[in-house]
């Protein structure tokens, strides 16, 4: 059974899934992705794992990414929630099931997908030779720039070791000479913003704890409020929502009304399918500052949860989908960069500047800070981001000063390290 919902109300039915049908094992596998090609891929397979198992029913449900980041949270706490579901938050961990005990053939899959798998192991939390899933992309975040609008204003695309000042700075004389509405943008995202960070020089945790922000951070934050100020970082991008919320800024993307647009990897499939010969476009290498030239990294993963009534389904469905042969052709048909060790894939690039995109992405794999990877499987760390977010957009919007937000948020990092210490 397959259903597609979009936004906060997607997750409400997900605590009575199976009820209706006692007589089957029902699980229920949360999904969402910026890719719509991929999520009815995803849903066409639960439909043939069905097909292959009379016995076990699949409720797919295609969410919004903001709900599940709010929701998928709260639910396992108490738990309840899906069985199975794909994250971009490690730092839900403790809930996660070991399938080993219930695969078939758990070598292979721990051989296929190799030391993606440790990425997943949160350290004192999940067994070390525990399988919890697996890694579904792994990506980078790098600058999108309209190489039509660039070619129209004459302006020459930025360089290799660019910075993201004069990335930003060329990007607002292309809109100035083109007339297009946005000069620079990222998504409202902690993760999005904290490349940036990183190559400033900000360093987030120190002696084991949260220590955002430091001087390069406020440097950087400083930079990204006069960009604001002046409209190279249109207001209304951070400002449009409230809170933590995210908001993807590709359809303004696709539309042609941003210059550059700093996203990753994920967006290079829809890309090509949504924007066509509309105009030229391509990836260009991370944005250097003070402390290098740093593409963000990050990934999501497909995991099954401790709260399952039925692991042995989970554990088997996991198998399917982790798959080799699976696992080959979403990296080829979806341009994904997958956990999974698959040899000379072939992706399915049917534009030159696709093409081109992937190019610059897998080139850049070298420029990945590790304290970027540090972070990310600290306890506490989608918390920081969350903050980041919310504490940015109340300075874009004029809701906070400058040393305002410095002091927020190191009061709000303060309570983080707090509450960590205490679980």
């Amino acid at each position: 059974m397959s259903k597609l919902f979009s936004g906060v109300s997607a997750l409400v039915f997900l605590v009575a899934a199976g009820a209706a049908q006692a007589e089957t094992k029902t699980i229920t596998f949360v999904f969402t992705d910026d890719d719509q090609g991929y999520v009815e891929r995803m849903a066409e397979l639960s439909q043939e794992f069905e097909a292959a198992h009379p016995d076990v029913k699949v409720n797919f449900v295609s969410s919004g990414y903001d709900a599940v980041v709010k929701q998928l949270p709260v639910q396992l706490a108490v738990g309840e929630g899906p069985d199975v579901a794909k994250i971009a938050d490690w730092q839900l961990a403790p809930y996660y099931l070991d399938m080993r005990p219930y695969m078939k053939d758990p070598e292979a899959f721990a051989k296929l997908h190799g030391g993606s798998l440790d990425q997943l192991r949160l350290p004192g939390i999940n067994d070390p030779n525990s399988i919890n899933g697996y890694v579904a992309s792994q990506t980078l975040n790098l600058p999108f720039v309209n190489k039509t609008l660039f070619e129209q204003a004459g302006e020459p695309l930025p360089g290799p070791k660019a910075s993201l000042k004069e990335i930003v700075e060329a990007s607002a004389r292309v809109a100035k000479a083109t007339g297009v509405q946005i000069p620079f943008t990222m998504d409202r995202s902690g993760h999005r913003f904290s490349g940036g960070a990183f190559s400033y020089g900000a360093t987030y945790v120190k002696d084991g704890k949260f220590s955002f922000p430091d001087e390069a951070a406020k440097k950087y934050i400083a930079d990204l409020y006069a960009w604001a100020e002046d409209g190279s970082f249109p207001k209304e991008m951070w400002g449009a929502a409230g809170g933590s919320q995210y908001k993807n800024m590709g359809d303004e993307f696709v539309n042609g009304n941003v210059v550059t647009y700093l996203a990753g990897n994920w967006m290079v499939n829809p890309f090509q399918t949504k924007i066509g010969d509309g105009f030229d476009w391509t990836a260009i290498n991370a944005p250097c500052g003070e402390a290098g030239c740093f593409a963000m990294p990050g990934g999501t993963a497909i995991v099954g949860f401790k709260r399952t009534k039925h692991p042995e389904v989970v554990a088997e469905f996991i198998e399917f989908l982790g798959s080799e042969k699976i696992q080959r052709e979403i990296a080829e048909n979806y341009v994904i960069l997958t956990g999974a060790d698959i040899k000379d894939p072939q992706y399915k690039l049917s534009s030159e500047d696709a093409k081109a995109s992937m190019a610059v992405f897998l080139d850049n794999k070298k420029n990945v800070p590790e304290a970027a990877r540090e972070f990310e499987r600290m306890k506490g760390g989608t918390a920081l981001y969350q903050q980041i977010v919310q504490r940015m957009s109340q300075l874009i919007v004029g809701e906070l000063s400058l040393e305002e937000t410095y002091k927020v948020l190191e009061d709000d990092v303060r309570k983080i390290n707090e509450a960590v210490s205490t679980q």
